[in-house]
């Protein structure tokens, strides 16, 4: 009876262990079940033949970059204005890495070069909705890039906005330890009047930074000036961002713009790991400074050379993107949806890769037993996000970029919240919107980099698309 009981405890267990067992190499297009959210449907045995491969979704070759930059990725410590240095990853021997600008409409041109980052490395645009080739997933667009050798991705920039790129392959750990950078694109006439600065938020060895500095970083300015500071948040974690000093407005949310935005004096901007925020306020005439605090005792503080900006507590408020502004067109009616998907995020004991825990689930389902969200070319989709998780998470769906319509039941009412990185709280359902404008096989994750890492990630394909890349094997591929 013992042995019988063992049997029926440790049976099952065996089973679900060996069925969580990945294979050493494998094709995202073999994970997973395709969900065609009520869709036409394809015979997804013959995803793998025929139709267009990712490698042909590539940006213009057949004309010189207006925009052409080298990043080398290097495996070295890194200097940090106090006289500190931790152990990290570089590109061109900094981090963050070089800003890169163009204006709408030009062609840029990146070549990435792998001189000693052991693992390989890639670029991913992150909230650049670039054509697929280019989008820099290891083993989904791209093999990574082993030390030693480069890639070279090429897009136009066809939309304003403040963005940032970093590395897709094993980046849980890469993006942490340094490799990213700035994507700017201003638009045709160039950046507008006044002082426009950026500041990447990164937390170097437990210390918060911008742009690589902690504490208080000074920003000229003078009187009566316009400012725009471009807020990126390329920790794991949320952060809350606050002005003082001034009255300030939130004009652009993930590279798009808000509309109408009204003046804001006393709430905070709650900024996803992943998300971006463009604020703007003027210096006051009277000689003091604006301080722009991102916690953890770390700050701009802008204006003239010695004016003081005073230390104000974090607001207990913050912007409701929901309301905030006023409404406008958004360019197609999410009410003539034709897929309709459900990502629902929870948490359960199981096995991943044969390790037991308490790991995240779509669906109910472990990865990668998840779904493959498949569309066609024009599809208006409509997707809810639930999350009864436990924890917060911030989704990130590469490729596109989604209004939302509404959280929790209520609608929107304010300006269009066009998003690509959306915190989705424990407790919390969204419903957003957009269209399939822009095919590829994309990855739709949670960037807290270490949640997808333990499966909190699925793929959007598009009908008629494949890819020849693949997880492991030969191209040592580790997107997450």
């Amino acid at each position: 009876m013992a042995i019988a009981a063992a049997l029926a405890v440790l049976g099952p267990l065996g089973w679900w262990w060996r069925a969580s067992l990945m294979p050493g190499t494998y094709s995202v297009m073999d994970m997973g079940y395709p969900d065609y959210g009520g869709g036409s449907r394809v015979d997804h045995s013959t995803m793998h033949h025929g139709g267009t491969e990712v490698t042909a979704l590539t940006g213009p070759r057949d004309r010189p970059a207006d925009v052409s930059v080298t990043l080398v990725a290097r495996a070295e410590r890194i200097g940090l204005p106090d006289g500190r240095t931790v152990a990290g990853y570089t590109l061109n021997h900094a981090s963050p890495g070089p800003q890169i600008r163009a204006r709408q409409g030009q062609l840029v041109e990146v070549r990435l070069v792998n001189e000693s980052v052991p693992d390989g490395v890639t670029l991913h645009w992150h909230g650049y909705d670039v054509p697929n080739a280019e989008d820099g997933v290891a083993g989904v667009t791209q093999d990574a890039v082993a030390p030693g050798d480069s890639h070279v991705y090429r897009f136009v920039a066809k939309d304003t906005g403040t963005y940032w790129y970093h590395s897709h392959q094993v980046s849980h750990e890469q993006v942490r330890l340094g490799l990213f950078g700035a994507l700017v694109v201003d638009p045709p006439t160039g950046a507008p009047a006044g002082v426009d600065r950026l500041a990447l938020v990164h937390t170097y060895g437990g210390r918060r930074t911008v742009d690589g500095r902690p504490g208080e970083t000074r920003v000229a300015a003078a009187p009566g000036s316009t400012v725009r500071v471009r807020l990126v948040n390329t920790d794991q974690g949320t952060i809350r961002a606050w002005v003082s000093g001034a009255p300030y407005r939130l004009v652009a949310v993930d590279g798009r713009d808000r509309t109408a935005a009204p003046p804001v004096t006393a709430a905070a901007i709650v900024l996803p790991a992943g998300g971006r925020a463009d604020v703007e306020f003027a210096v006051p005439d009277g000689g003091g400074a604006v301080r722009v605090d991102v916690g953890a005792a770390t700050a701009l503080v802008v204006g003239p050379e010695g004016a003081a900006a005073a230390v104000t507590p974090e607001p207990a408020a913050s912007i409701d993107l929901l309301s905030y502004g006023e409404p406008a067109p958004i360019g197609f009616d999410p009410g003539r949806a034709t897929r309709r998907f459900d990502y629902r995020i929870g948490r359960r004991f199981g096995f991943l890769d044969g390790r037991p825990g308490l790991w995240w689930t779509i669906n109910g389902r472990l990865y990668p037993d998840v779904p493959m969200y498949m569309v066609s070319a024009g599809d208006v989709v409509r997707m809810t996000i639930a999350n009864d998780s436990g924890e917060t998470h911030p989704m990130h769906l590469h490729g596109h970029h989604a209004v939302v319509l509404s959280r929790n039941g209520v609608a929107a009412t304010g300006s269009p919240w066009w998003t690509d990185s959306l915190e989705v709280a424990d407790g919390e359902t969204y419903e957003i919107a957009f269209v399939a404008d822009n095919p590829g096989v994309w990855v739709d994750h949670c960037h807290n980099l270490s949640h997808a890492a333990e499966g909190l990630l699925a793929h959007l394909a598009y009908t008629g698309v494949t890819t020849p890349y693949r997880i492991g094997g030969g191209g040592h591929n580790h997107p997450e």
